[in-house]
């Protein structure tokens, strides 16, 4: 039985979901996304014989949302993960981040190499810090073009465009993200410029594909109707600044045992013009005991191909007790 506890973490209240018994697995989401986008993780982690322990990220669902932005640098998240481990009596965990969340868990197994047992990212992998600040690199990258980081970066413009129907936005975002988008849908969205809303020319069909039932889509309307947007899109804000605080870690690889796991129509991995950020990772990692591809799925792979997911992730957990 999941319950859920409120774990304080640097004067923010986090909401975690917690369940199971054994070495404890911290399962961290994406944007915009809650805790409730691991639902079909839970079960399959418990039954193999693991503690799960699963935060609304600071700034979503039922986690405190500052509103200042630089709350949300990766410092700040690196330590609530450390902070729900020491609360739940662990000295260290199975991290497994999603989206955002992959770079929370990546960037944790850096920052506290000895609290990270192995280390599970899923949409964006580990590739550097890069040689300039992210922002910079975008913006001569997409000149002229639409990028939603670079648009995010404009003070609450995305938070009103998103706020006026949530519903209407969760749906649009979903939609044109997942394995299920249209060629019409990613024809509309690369035909945006740099003065263009990100919903523009998105579509929110009804009823939604199948792997976002109609209750779990009410959950998170009603988690951003409360929380809003602004703590998730501030976590883009910092990228800079980030960079520019994480510099000592430039060259360094991830030590732990690693898994990456991405769907098929991920345009994540193709962010980079010209480029598939899978032909590039492996020197990032000492351990990387697989690139995998879901076939079928968009953007939000645990949540389309769970069983997929699942299995590989259950795989891979396995290769730690023999190793």
């Amino acid at each position: 039985m999941t319950h859920f506890q409120t774990i304080q973490s640097n004067g923010v209240s986090l909401r975690v979901a917690v369940q199971g018994e054994g070495q404890l697995c911290v399962l961290v989401h994406g944007w915009p996304e809650l805790g409730l986008s691991w639902r079909h993780q839970i079960d399959p982690l418990v039954n193999a014989g693991y503690k799960v322990a699963i935060p609304d990220v600071r700034g979503y669902g039922g986690s405190d949302a500052p509103k200042d932005v630089e709350s949300y640098r990766m410092v700040a998240l690196v330590d609530d993960v450390m902070n729900i481990i020491d609360a739940l009596g662990y000295e260290d965990a199975i991290l497994i981040g999603h989206d955002w969340g992959a770079p929370i868990v990546w960037y944790s197994s850096l920052l506290q190499p000895k609290r990270v047992r192995a280390v599970v990212g899923m949409s964006v992998p580990y590739y550097g810090l890069g040689g300039a600040p992210p922002i910079q690199l975008m913006q001569f990258a997409y000149a002229g073009r639409f990028f939603y980081i670079l648009y995010f970066q404009k003070p609450e413009l995305p938070e009103a465009e998103f706020e006026k129907d949530v519903r209407d936005s969760l749906l649009k975002i979903y939609f044109a993200n997942s394995g299920n988008s249209t060629s019409e849908v990613r024809q509309a969205m690369r035909a945006r410029t740099s003065e263009s809303g990100y919903l523009d020319g998105l579509i929110a069909p009804e009823p939604f594909p199948d792997w976002l039932p109609a209750e779990d889509l009410e959950q998170y309307v009603a988690a951003y109707e409360k929380s809003g947007f602004h703590g998730g899109i501030n976590r883009y804000r910092n990228m800079d600044a980030d960079w520019h605080e994480l510099q000592f870690l430039e060259g360094k690889q991830i030590e732990q045992p690693a898994l990456f796991i991405a769907g098929e129509f991920d345009s994540v991995l193709r962010y980079a013009p010209g480029l598939n950020m899978m032909d590039i990772i492996d020197p990032f990692y000492a351990d990387l005991r697989g690139k995998i591809v879901i076939p079928g799925s968009g953007h939000w792979v645990q949540q389309e191909k769970p069983q997929e997911v699942n299995r590989h992730l259950l795989k891979f957990l396995e290769s730690l007790q023999e190793s």
